[in-house]
């Protein structure tokens, strides 16, 4: 097998173990197994369980990220941030729901520090990846308002994953978020 086939088949293998079982519940050598490999294949190409699950999501983030830049932005510019921090806040929850497992996010003692490096990847993904679009909104200040709702959503969004419960607390909370709190910060953004 060629290096970036026998990658794919262990991030194939992790994300169908993730998915059904959570992160903490897999193990190594389950993934080694599920890709017919041996155990030691996964350490030639990823440096931990943790590099697996981090490279899954960055393929995820990044497809996630061209359909939300791409996405209808002939809205005004109220219902276009509200709608592109909503997608975004719905990518986390789908990130932390699918991929890790609200288990692990609460019972793992680096899961907060793993959460919030992702969330700084995926916050510099997002603004790069507008910044590069050539019909931008060319309103005034349209990357620092982009760039501070980011901010403060993804910080609401994140802290959901370490008060939570139960996965139907963290649903009330989106919600909540949705209804609550996110027009302000959409309305403040505007006015910056």
């Amino acid at each position: 097998m060629e290096a970036e086939k026998i990658k794919e088949s262990i991030k194939r293998a992790a994300q169908d173990l993730f998915r059904k079982f959570g992160y903490h519940k897999t193990s190594v050598n389950e993934i080694a197994k599920k890709a017919r490999i041996a155990k030691a294949t996964i350490y030639k190409y990823f440096d931990s369980k943790e590099d697996v699950l981090h490279s899954l999501l960055m393929d995820y983030i990044r497809s996630s990220v061209d359909d939300l830049v791409h996405s209808n932005t002939t809205e005004d510019e109220e219902a276009h941030l509200n709608s592109l921090i909503m997608k975004t806040c719905r990518l986390s929850y789908t990130v932390c729901n699918e991929f890790i497992g609200w288990d692990f996010i609460r019972e793992s003692t680096n899961s907060q520090e793993f959460l919030k490096n992702l969330s700084n990847e995926l916050e510099e993904m997002l603004i790069n990846a507008f910044s590069q679009l050539n019909d931008i909104r060319k309103q005034e200040n349209y990357m620092q308002r982009l760039r501070f709702l980011i901010k403060c959503s993804k910080s609401i969004v994140f802290s959901f994953a370490f008060t939570s419960v139960s996965d139907s607390d963290v649903r009330k909370n989106f919600v909540s978020f949705q209804k609550e709190i996110l027009p302000y910060l959409v309305k403040a953004a505007i006015t910056i």
